[in-house]
């Protein structure tokens, strides 16, 4: 086959705003997700979840359910554990400030002897039909002698409180520190100034479109599961522990996933019970979530507060900054739950400015809610939250306009690459340039005015930056596979998975600028556990990084194994033949031979050596450190006095995402993160009882952002193309958060200013506002 080679690279390589590949499938409801697949005879499971927060298990009477018609089987922990199959996967890679171990309880599959929050899973039902499976899961008798409860960090660290696990005492999973503490004290008690605030990251309900499912069946002899996730080949390792199986004894299927947000990147307990169940049962077994469920099953995220602490001289320059405080880890140790409050927040708390002193201590805490996973950020969107809110609150107490202070304490462009004290190395970036672009676009100086005219209105308007640097997951081995497929199409294969990202297009751009293929002929093969030799999966803004470079480095195999195969077609020698745009030629003259010809005419050229009878290749990529995306987000907020709701009415930003692969699908992960992060800040609020119910347990209590709490967000672009990629690319899927918690945030301490507010916590509800501007000044 000679396709022709498309010779518009300009409309369908690097930097083109490319439609995604995916849209027409999904557009016309042809995509697969979890829930839509079924397969022959299956089965169907509901799990039995405890509706207390903390007691001792004294029964678990299944004989009734067991009875029930259509019911199969009841299974408990203590089924499992005679199976040999437990506990769940922990990984807590932080250590204790004196050195020691951090303290990572046992969880079995289903819980045994005690239940920790309200939804533990304690036994899975299998009948029939859902139905039946949900009426029997009614009849399970939980005896339960209940505990005392406690569901705030701070509570269950303090003396006397109940504790969730005999050998985790003051519930403290890892005690961390980062930084000199001495060094630190001595630069506070040499500062002109030292603003201190009390802030709190809530807790948020993930919240994707799609909830869990799973089908768990045996095939060929092999365990098979088809899920949602976030990569299906270190979810496949961690399920086979867990199994106790080799992974190659285990086959881990993702389709179309509807949103995870880091919450689909976790084993949940779900996995090995249905797997169990088919491998007892014989059938296909299939379990979903309810959505009411999700809400207690599925992880939750951030949920940290701190005492932070900014030390300025006398000119308003940075000396230090530290954090002392608490995170929520709930009942559990989900995936990266120590993470974000950690390590994450040390590294992305300095952000754009020059900071020689940091210092981060979080006591991470179990408690009697559901367990707190990866959310959106995971560290990032906390760790500028409070540097930004630090950064406002000193400019005010000192009398030193805002921007001003910004300037100030700046890392220049010509600083760069900078090393941080956070052990972070910044490779790019010109932070003052995008704030000035920022200050510009928002129309910062004409803000008095609209100010005025909001109070005509009776509104109070505030303004606010959210001035962010993120750093990307570190590196990670990821999986570039190209294949020349029989009907002259190519295939990409990579580890990261597309969740909602819109991978296929970005990565055939790639292609299509290393090998000149024409984009149409491209597709992305993912979510087959069975085709991959590595991938860390989709994760902390990796993908275009490490897939990226992935393909890249596969294109190169492809040209030097094609140099090879084309002197054999050409008759040529192997140093005398060059590539370009799609195609094979000898050096200085006119003879050559297309890329997807010579794929072709090797399956059947005579004489060929057998590596020479496919361009087929397959790479694992080391892929180089973090990157830095970063950016300035401005947020304008009007504030109702009399209902006292908040609506953000201006969102400018500018923002350095590097060498943007395409233009479009960065402005939807751009708006995609500012609207969670409005969400945040505004309207979600996760909200327990003492006694550890989950009070904010469906979207009547819970309130997520709406279309009507999104403005039209003005997106503009200062790209610095990073040094630490082959692409020069940065990462973009979280900056969104990053970047919209503390402008708005921002924004409404800063209306309420007149008022007297000092600080106002996550979220900025109606309810909370009212208070402060009827009853109180501080919040």
């Amino acid at each position: 086959m000679n396709a022709p080679i498309d010779p518009s690279r300009l409309k369908f390589g690097i930097g083109q705003p490319v439609s995604r590949k995916e849209d027409p499938v999904l557009l016309r409801g042809e995509g697969r997700y979890s829930d839509d697949l079924s397969l022959p005879g299956q089965a169907h499971a509901v799990m039995v979840r405890s509706p207390y927060a903390h007691g001792v298990i004294r029964g678990i009477d299944t004989a009734e359910a067991a009875a029930m018609p259509g019911v199969l089987a009841v299974i408990t922990g203590r089924d499992l554990e005679a199976a040999g199959i437990g506990p769940m996967p922990v990984a807590v890679g932080q250590k204790n400030r004196d050195g020691s171990p951090a303290r990572t309880p046992r969880q079995p599959v289903l819980t045994t002897d005690k239940v920790r929050f309200v939804g533990d899973p304690v036994a899975m039902v299998v009948a029939e039909t859902a139905k039946e499976a949900r009426d029997a899961a009614e009849a399970v008798v939980l005896d339960v002698d209940p505990l005392p409860a406690v569901v705030e960090a701070r509570d269950a660290a303090a003396p006397g409180a109940p504790l969730l696990y005999d050998d985790v005492p003051g519930n403290a999973v890892v005690d961390f520190h980062y930084g000199d503490a001495e060094a630190v004290a001595a630069a506070f008690a040499r500062a002109a100034h030292v603003t201190k605030l009390a802030i709190r990251n809530s807790r948020v309900v993930v919240s994707p479109l799609e909830p869990r499912s799973a089908l768990a069946s045996v095939e060929e002899g092999r365990l098979v599961l088809r899920m949602g996730s976030q990569g299906v080949f270190g979810m496949r390792g961690n399920i086979a522990k867990v199994m106790g199986v080799e992974p190659s004894e285990l086959r881990v299927l993702t389709g179309n996933v509807g949103g995870s947000f880091g919450m689909k990147s976790s084993v949940y307990p779900e996995y090995p019970a249905l797997l169990h169940a088919t491998k007892m049962l014989g059938r296909p077994v299939k379990w979903t979530d309810s959505r009411s469920e999700s809400f207690l099953s599925d992880s939750h995220g951030r949920d940290h507060d701190f005492e932070a602490e900014l030390a300025l001289d006398a000119e308003g320059r940075f000396l230090a900054l530290r954090l002392k405080g608490f995170a929520n880890l709930g009942a559990y140790l989900s995936n990266a739950t120590t993470l974000p409050p950690t390590m994450n927040t040390v590294k992305n708390v300095i952000g754009v400015y020059r900071t020689p002193l940091v210092e981060v201590s979080t006591r991470c805490v179990l408690t009697n809610t559901t367990p707190v996973g990866a959310y959106r950020g995971a560290g990032r969107p906390e760790g500028n939250y409070y540097m930004e809110r630090l950064v406002d609150t000193a400019a005010r107490e000192m009398g030193i306009d805002r921007v001003e202070l910004r300037r100030r304490n700046h890392i220049r462009a010509d600083q760069i690459p900078y090393d941080a004290p956070s052990g972070m190395h910044y490779d790019s970036g010109d932070f003052p340039a995008i704030l000035e672009e920022a200050l510009a676009a928002a129309d910062w100086d004409g803000f008095p005015a609209r100010r005025a005219e909001s109070r005509r209105r009776g509104k109070l308007r505030g303004i606010g930056i959210g001035h962010y640097l993120e750093v990307t997951a570190p590196p990670n081995k990821e999986m570039g596979g190209i294949r020349f497929d029989e009907d002259g199409g190519v295939t990409i294969i990579t580890g990261t998975l597309d969740y909602g990202q819109g991978h296929a297009s970005p990565f055939a751009q790639v292609l299509v600028d290393r090998l000149g293929i024409p984009f149409d002929l491209i597709r992305l093969v993912q979510g087959d556990s069975d085709l991959l030799v590595a991938g860390g999966g989709t994760g902390g803004s990796r993908s275009i990084m490490a897939s990226g470079q992935a393909i890249s480095a596969a294109s190169a195999l492809v040209i030097e194994k094609g140099r090879r195969l084309a002197g054999h077609a050409l008759e040529a020698a192997e140093e005398d033949i060059e590539f370009s745009d799609g195609r094979f030629s000898i050096a200085g003259t006119d003879r050559g031979i297309g890329i997807l010809e010579l794929a072709a005419a090797a399956r059947t050229m005579p004489g060929l050596p057998e590596e020479l009878r496919t361009l087929d290749v397959t790479t694992t990529d080391q892929y180089a450190d973090s990157a830095f995306p970063n950016g300035c987000h401005i947020a304008e907020v009007e504030i109702d006095e009399e209902t006292a709701e908040a609506q953000v009415v201006s969102y400018v930003t500018v923002n350095d995402f590097g060498v943007l692969v395409n233009p479009m699908l960065v402005a939807g992960q751009a708006h995609g993160g500012i609207v969670q992060g409005i969400g945040q800040a505004l309207t979600e609020r996760t909200a327990y009882s003492e006694d550890g119910q989950l009070l904010s347990g469906s979207y009547m209590d819970y309130g997520l952002p709406r279309a009507e709490h999104a403005p039209f967000f003005a997106f503009n672009s200062h790209p610095v193309p990073a040094r630490t990629n082959v692409l020069g690319a940065k990462g973009c899927g979280e900056a969104g958060c990053a970047g919209a918690l503390p402008s708005v945030m921002n924004a409404v301490v800063d209306a309420l200013a007149e008022r007297g507010v000092r600080h106002v916590d996550m979220p900025a509800t109606p309810q909370k506002l009212w208070a402060l501007l009827n009853e109180g000044t501080t919040a």
